[in-house]
C-alpha cells in the first residue's frame, strides 16, 4: 500500500477530518482515532460516522488532562501526521502547539482544518459546512433567480476540504522527505469551496457585478440543460464544444442548425441558448429515456439520466468500478457506502474495515504501540482518563 508505515493520530469530529483520516487508511497508513472517555465525539453513532471513519483504529483519552495529554504527547512523537478540526486555538490551550510537538517530533505534520482557517479577522468564528458554502459565494449562485438562494445536496465544503487537507498532507510529507521537517497544513471549509469556484471572479473583475442565480443554465456554457423524456426522466445533455455541437446537430437530425445564422459564430449560440434549449427539449419529450441514450451516445454526445440513487445502487458502470460497496458497521449492519478515490491501477486502496467502537482499540495502541501495561491501563480507566 502507498502509505504503509505511516502513523496518523487524529482528534478529528464529524465529517471533514474523520473523512480526511479515512482516506490515509483507505491506503494503508495506520490511523488513530482520538476520543474523549465515555460519549465519544458528538457524530458517534449515525450513518456518517460508521462511513466517514471506516477504516480507523480508536481510543479513548481526555486529553484535556496533564495525565491524558502526556499520553497524547508519547502518541504525537510517535506519528507522522496529527489531524486535527477544533476551533482554532484548541490544540494550544491544550498544551500541543504544533511548534512545540515539533520539538521532540520535528517531522510532525499537523492538518488543521476550521471553517475559517488559523488566521485572518474571523478565524473565531464557528464555521460548518453550510455556513461555509455562503462564506465562499456558491449558495447565492445556487437556485432560481426569481427564488431564494439554495444549498447544495452534498457536504461539499466538509468533503472537499477534507480531501485538500490530504492533499496538503501529502505535499508536506513529500516536503519532509527533503527537508526532514515537519509543517502544518492549513485548511478552511470555505476555502475548498472557494478553490472549486472556477472563474466567477474572473468574470466579477472583467464585469464588475455579481452574475446571477440561473437555474440550471449557465452564463457560456450551451447547450447544456436537463430536459424531460416521454415516459418521465430527466435526461442532461451537455454539449458545449463546437465539435460536440455538430455531434449533437447530427445526433437530433438536425445537421442544419450549425450553420443557422442563431447559433453561428459561437457567441450568437451563446445569446440564443434558451432557442436552442428549446429544440433540444422538443426532440428529448416525444423520445423514451432508453431511445435518447441510445442515440446521443451512439453520435458520441455527453448525456445522461439524472441519476437518483436506485439508479446508482442498480448501475453496472458503478458496480464495475466498485463504486459502491457494503461495508460492516456496528449499529446498522453492513451500509451502502462509496467506494474508494482515486483509483490507482498498482496500488490500489481498499475499505479496511468498518468504523471502530468507542476505545476499541485501547489496548492495541495504549498497550502495544506504547508499552503500557495492564494495571497501568486499568487504572487510566478507573481514573476517566481512557
Amino acid at each position: 500500500m502507498p502509505l504503509t508505515g505511516i502513523l496518523v493520530i487524529s482528534t478529528g469530529q464529524i465529517l471533514a477530518a474523520p473523512f480526511c483520516a479515512t482516506l490515509f487508511a483507505e491506503f494503508g497508513a495506520e490511523v488513530i482515532k482520538i476520543e474523549p472517555p465515555v460519549t465519544g465525539e458528538s457524530n458517534r453513532g449515525s450513518v456518517s460516522f460508521a462511513q466517514d471513519n471506516r477504516g480507523q483504529k480508536a481510543i479513548t483519552l481526555d486529553i484535556t488532562r496533564p495525565e491524558g495529554a502526556a499520553i497524547f504527547r508519547r502518541l504525537a512523537d510517535k506519528s507522522d501526521v496529527l489531524i486535527d478540526n477544533n476551533r482554532p486555538g484548541a490544540l494550544e490551550k491544550w498544551g500541543f502547539a504544533p511548534d512545540t510537538l515539533r520539538e521532540t517530533n520535528p517531522g510532525l505534520v499537523v492538518v488543521r482544518i476550521s471553517g475559517y482557517g488559523q488566521t485572518g479577522p474571523y478565524r473565531d468564528r464557528a464555521g460548518f459546512d453550510r455556513v461555509a458554502l455562503a462564506f465562499a459565494g456558491i449558495t447565492a449562485l445556487t437556485g432560481f433567480a426569481d427564488r431564494p438562494p439554495v444549498r447544495p445536496a452534498y457536504f461539499v465544503a466538509d468533503y472537499g476540504a477534507g480531501m485538500f487537507a490530504a492533499f496538503g498532507a501529502m505535499l508536506a510529507l513529500r516536503a519532509r522527505d527533503l527537508t526532514g521537517r515537519g509543517q502544518d497544513v492549513d485548511m478552511a471549509l470555505y476555502e475548498a469551496v472557494w478553490r472549486m469556484s472556477g472563474t466567477h471572479i474572473a468574470s466579477y473583475g472583467l464585469q464588475g457585478k455579481d452574475r446571477e442565480r440561473s437555474g440550471n443554465y449557465f452564463p457560456g456554457v450551451v447547450p447544456a440543460e436537463q430536459f424531460e423524456t416521454s415516459d418521465g426522466h430527466y435526461l442532461v445533455i451537455n454539449a458545449t464544444t463546437q465539435r460536440a455541437f455538430v455531434k449533437l446537430c447530427d445526433a437530433i437530425g438536425q445537421p442544419e442548425l450549425v450553420q443557422d445564422e442563431r447559433f453561428t459564430p459561437r457567441l450568437n449560440l451563446l445569446q440564443n441558448h434558451a432557442a436552442i434549449h428549446a429544440i433540444l427539449g422538443e426532440w428529448v419529450k416525444v423520445r423514451t429515456l432508453a431511445e435518447c441514450q441510445e442515440t446521443l451516445d451512439r453520435f458520441g454526445v455527453p448525456a445522461t439520466k439524472v441519476y437518483l440513487m436506485e439508479d446508482i445502487v442498480g448501475d453496472q458502470h458503478f458496480a464495475d468500478r466498485h463504486q459502491v460497496l457494503s461495508v460492516e458497521s456496528a449499529d446498522y449492519g453492513h451500509l451502502l457506502q462509496p467506494g474508494v478515490v482515486p483509483v490507482l491501477t498498482g496500488t490500489p486502496g481498499f475499505v479496511p474495515g468498518r468504523a471502530p467502537l468507542l476505545g476499541e482499540h485501547n489496548q492495541e495502541v495504549l498497550g502495544g504501540l506504547l508499552g503500557i501495561d495492564d494495571a497501568e491501563l486499568a487504572r487510566l480507566k478507573d481514573a476517566g482518563l481512557v
